[in-house]
């Protein structure tokens, strides 16, 4: 009996080790609310729910790498210790992911710790906020972020992106010795990239795409920062960007409106670009400004054709400028192939440096 007893045990337990693996497999869901719990979750479900959450100072929110399929659902509130670093501070990659937000989701990035006005130009070292590089045929849907210490989304080496109904509110960062350099969504090497209905506050660009194709921006209110930007183009591994709608956009209270603009001396391409619907108001340096001779912060004043920009429709872009501010200032050495139609930039001043100003376009 005892010998039957034993035998028993010894093979109930060779059946658990074969079954282990089947335990492993991945999970319905799953709710993390310690950053501890994040890498087990990763790899065992395939539905992630990011509670209230606190990132350890210096470490990444981590979802890179995820497997096909995965669903990441943003429930609380998720909030990143201080420390200098590059970041970023949240990390997302793989095929047909799809990230979303619920009513009550906040990601905060605590900004004012880091805020000193320098931005990425100097001061602390500020950590990037969202990378969403590699992203495959995937979505990122209704999140709600606040307060980022430099740049919120780098969009890079993704296809296939829609990005709906995102929130970025760095309001906070309108202060002396704030926010700076809190672009929105820079875009690099990057194909079918959606971006519809954002909603901007911010100190820098709402939108720079540096190079890329096929992407769209549409339904957008950008308030605060630098306007909607093509560029800068030119000193990067990919210089290229091609065929760009940005349209049916708010821009208030900012720098500028509708902008292209190419690095002095590089050399690249811009072309098949569309702003349809543009709504400019209280706009206090430029309504429309393409030029090709930028270099950070301080332009040269003479364009270079290294990065020739062609293809460009201006459709509908309507509001106004400060008084001090310039309505159109287009800057060229090598541009073509411009249409305008329905434009109409009031309140301010009258370029009186233009150059270049192609076939098609005025200044």
């Amino acid at each position: 009996m005892r010998f039957t007893t034993a035998i028993l045990v010894a093979v109930l337990e060779f059946t658990a080790v074969l079954a282990a693996p089947t335990d492993l497999e991945k999970r319905a869901s799953c709710t993390v609310t310690s950053y501890s719990a994040l890498s087990a979750a990763k790899s065992s479900c395939s539905t992630i729910t990011i509670g209230n959450l606190a990132v350890p100072a210096g470490k990444t929110l981590d979802l890179t790498g995820l497997s096909s399929g995965t669903k990441v659902i943003f429930s609380g509130e998720v909030t990143f210790g201080y420390e200098e670093w590059e970041g970023p501070l949240v990390s997302v990659s793989g095929t047909k992911i799809t990230v979303t937000g619920t009513s009550g989701n906040l990601l905060n990035g605590g900004g004012a710790s880091w805020w000193d006005g320098k931005g990425s130009n100097g001061g602390k070292t500020k950590p990037k906020f969202f990378a969403a590089h590699k992203m495959i045929n995937s979505s990122i849907t209704g999140l709600k972020i606040k307060n980022t210490p430099v740049q919120c989304f780098s969009i890079n080496n993704s296809q296939n992106l829609d990005i709906e109904s995102v929130t970025i509110d760095n309001r906070a960062g309108d202060v002396t010795n704030g926010g700076h350099n809190t672009d929105a969504f820079d875009i690099g090497s990057s194909t079918g990239i959606t971006i519809n209905k954002a909603t901007v506050y911010n100190q820098d660009d709402c939108l720079a795409i540096n190079s890329g194709s096929d992407i769209v921006f549409s339904n957008g209110y950008c308030s605060g920062g630098h306007g909607l930007s093509i560029g800068s183009v030119g000193g990067r591994s990919d210089n290229v960007v091609k065929g760009v709608t940005i349209s049916d956009t708010t821009v208030v209270n900012s720098q500028n409106g509708a902008r292209i603009k190419t690095v002095y001396g590089a050399t690249g391409s811009v072309s098949d670009i569309t702003y349809s619907g543009i709504t400019l108001q209280n706009i206090s340096q430029y309504g429309i400004v393409i030029e090709q001779d930028y270099q950070n912060g301080s332009p040269t004043g003479t364009p270079t054709k290294g990065v020739p920009i062609s293809g460009v429709t201006m459709k509908n872009v309507k509001g106004t400028v400060t008084s001090s501010g310039t309505e159109v200032y287009i800057l060229c050495a090598s541009c073509s192939n411009f249409t305008w139609s329905g434009v109409s930039v009031t309140g301010g001043k009258k370029s009186s440096k233009c150059k270049g100003i192609p076939s098609g376009a005025s200044c």
